[in-house]
């Protein structure tokens, strides 16, 4: 009974002596080159998985005779515990240098805590030498004056505050921002120069709380400190007293600002001025930007602006009949006005294209008026946009702007744009000739004063009103940014500029005859920084205003011109 069960042990045991383990599922042999073609085959398909393909077979990775070998375990440092992660910088060998601001690990500059674990501050002192030959006008009718004008201005900026900044705003800030500047004027009529203090920033920050997990915040801000109304700065460009609550919402999509400010007066330089009086006008700010807005790539804002303003002003109190004889005005007189600006912004690109603009609509009322002795009503409107395209290493630029003039300044309705404090970054901004000057008409009246984008017929006193009858400014312009070098840009502008109206320059200079074309500003922006960095900026510019038939009206003959040359170090 038991030799036919014996005779299946025997074969069995004979067939596993002949293919040893590795004709059985699932076994793994130890050198296939040994065994039978069978049974190589019977491992391969034992070793498949289902439904799939024949896998190939493994390679045996390539060994480079010249690699490093692994340190072993005894070989590594032990760990050693460090305070803060800002450590981790110094234990990898870099030096505290604070000579150099780029070192990586200098306490001025904030890269570490200053003092307990996460306060930081941050110092800077920038020198800015500017020498500026010029020709300019002297007074409407009054001829051209060659200047030599040197300005020395030395910024001091420290920034204490407390709080991890890389991906949420400080728990506290306080910033202090002095300036020293000594400016001179050389001409035939003399010599005049002045030393100035000024503080462009002097403000106390405090984080509210955050309003979502991607630091959406609320903070506060107390002091002297920079305020934009826009993209560009077309309203509002300035840095005055007051207090600003800001933040974020939905993952820093919306921005928001709610602020109350006073402008200050500024000296000849266009610093603020600590020594004079605090102008008695107020501005209450709202505004709301909101990224990628209907198209990706285009933010949008709007802002709602108001002013009230009780500073002394100008009045005209009599006209002269007499032709070229200007009118009479009383300085420091009352010239009250109250004017909501009402605005949309935009800046972005559209595909290749770059679109910035702004559009302000302008209502309220003076009383009285700067030319009339009665309430005048402010209806008032500016636009201006700038379309540019880039092409590898330039960028061609296309502008234009239209502010309002008042047609009829003696009717009781004023519709010439003003806006407020603004030195916008537009059209060549201070390299252009006719943006960059003061322009002067006389009896303490000017067009426009320097660095101001508007001819709103600003007396020259510091701090002093504008006025809603001024001419008005058409301009179109087209301009270009090259960088020749990663050291090296060039910039090129070209504006065809026009008065809106002329009505109130013939009211305000007794001059008839007076044409709209101002003419063609044409100026070139050299910028070279040799180290590659913003440590030492070397800058030469040249401006011309070609005249066109109203400006020659206005102010007679000649070519004005602006050459400067501004050297900029900072620590």
């Amino acid at each position: 009974m038991l030799a036919a069960p014996c005779r299946i042990v025997r074969l069995a045991c004979a067939l596993l002596l002949a293919c040893p383990l590795a004709d059985l599922p699932g076994a793994r042999a130890a050198d296939a080159a040994g065994q039978p073609a069978a049974c190589a085959q019977v491992q391969a398909d034992s070793r498949r998985r289902p439904g799939t393909g024949q896998e190939p077979a493994p390679q045996a990775p390539s060994c480079d005779p010249s690699r490093l070998p692994l340190p072993r375990a005894d070989q590594l440092p032990p760990p050693e515990p460090l305070p803060d992660r800002w450590r981790i910088v110094e234990s990898l060998g870099y030096e505290d240098n604070r000579a150099d601001p780029y070192a990586g690990n200098n306490a001025l500059k904030g890269d570490r805590p200053s003092f307990g674990t996460d306060w930081f501050n941050s110092l800077s002192a920038t020198s800015s030498s500017l020498l500026e030959p010029r020709e300019v006008p002297k007074g409407a009718g009054a001829g051209n004056a060659e200047q030599l004008f040197f300005s020395e201005t030395a910024n001091f900026d420290a920034i204490l505050y407390k709080g991890d900044t890389v991906f949420r705003p400080p728990d506290y800030q306080l910033r202090f921002s002095p300036a020293v500047n000594y400016n001179n004027t050389r001409s035939a009529a003399g010599s005049t120069g002045s030393t100035t203090l000024a503080v462009q920033a002097l403000f106390f920050e405090k984080h509210l709380r955050d309003v979502s997990p991607q630091y959406d915040f609320d903070s506060l801000r107390v002091g002297i400190q920079p305020v934009t109304t826009d993209f560009r700065g077309f309203l509002m460009l300035d840095q005055p007293v007051g207090v600003r609550l800001f933040g974020t919402r939905a993952d820093n999509v919306y921005q928001y600002n709610l602020g109350w400010f006073r402008p200050l007066a500024k000296n000849a330089a266009r610093l603020n001025d600590i020594g004079a009086t605090l102008p008695h006008d107020d501005i209450l700010m709202a505004n709301l930007y909101r990224q990628d807005l209907f198209v990706s790539g285009f933010n949008s804002e709007l802002a709602l602006v108001y002013e009230r303003n009780r500073a002394p002003g100008v009045h005209l109190v009599s006209t002269s009949s007499t032709a070229g004889v200007p009118p009479t005005f009383a300085t420091g007189a009352r010239h009250d006005y109250d004017i909501a600006y009402l605005g949309y912004s935009g800046d972005g690109h559209f595909g290749r294209l770059n679109l910035t603009g702004s559009l302000y609509y302008a209502l309220g009322r003076e009383s009285p008026g700067m030319m009339v002795d009665a309430t005048t009503n402010v209806r008032a409107f500016f636009a201006a946009a700038e379309l540019s395209a880039d092409f590898d290493w330039s960028r061609l630029r296309v502008s234009a702007l239209h502010a309002s003039g008042d047609a009829h300044p003696q009717d009781r309705r004023a519709t010439g744009f003003a806006g407020l404090n603004s030195s916008p970054v537009f059209a060549g901004s201070d390299s252009s000739f006719f943006l960059h000057q003061r322009l002067p008409l006389g009896a303490g009246l000017d067009l426009k004063q320097r660095d101001r984008l508007f001819d709103d017929l600003r007396p020259s006193a510091a701090g002093a009103q504008s006025s809603s009858d001024g001419p008005g400014l058409d301009l179109l312009g087209i301009g270009a940014d090259l960088d020749i070098t990663p050291t090296v840009r060039v910039s090129a502008d070209a504006n065809q500029l026009w008065f809106a109206e002329v009505a109130p320059l013939s009211l305000a200079t007794g001059r008839t005859g007076l044409a709209k074309n101002i003419g063609q500003d044409v100026s070139l922006n050299t910028f070279y920084r040799p180290f590659g960095t913003q440590n030492l900026i070397l800058r030469l510019t040249g401006a011309l205003l070609n005249p066109g038939r109203g400006y020659r009206s206005l102010y007679g003959g000649g070519m004005p011109y602006s050459i400067f040359c501004n050297i900029i170090v900072t620590y």
